[in-house]
């Protein structure tokens, strides 16, 4: 009887890992949208107020980032500018939306 009880309450633990951890990762959408935004574009850096509050990580990222110059049009491609942006972002040190990591190639949701 204990023994059942131990394997039905590690069942239950293993599926709400797995619960928890597909919710992590489902921070971006597979087509590279957040909350509506498409990641890709003009970007803004802002001190307050952002669209998307991102922290900057080396592993782990949500989103892979590679800086364009232009045409920044697939999803990774930021192009920094100071008007005209497509949405704006925070860069912060904990309690981010998303976390990226600056690429040289491949950029997009990881």
């Amino acid at each position: 009887m204990a023994r059942k009880i131990f394997c039905t309450v590690l069942a239950l633990m293993m599926m709400a890992l797995a619960t928890a951890t597909a919710s992590a990762a489902s921070k971006i959408s597979s087509d590279g949208y957040f909350k509506g935004i498409k990641l890709c574009g003009k970007v803004k850096i802002v001190n307050s107020f952002p669209d998307i509050k991102v922290q900057i990580v080396s592993s782990f990222p949500d989103l892979k980032v590679k800086v364009v110059e232009h045409f920044a049009d697939s999803i990774g491609e930021w192009q920094f500018v100071d008007y005209g942006e497509d949405f704006t972002v925070q860069f912060v040190d904990s309690f981010p939306d998303i976390k990226i990591k600056y690429v040289e190639s491949f950029p997009g949701v990881a």
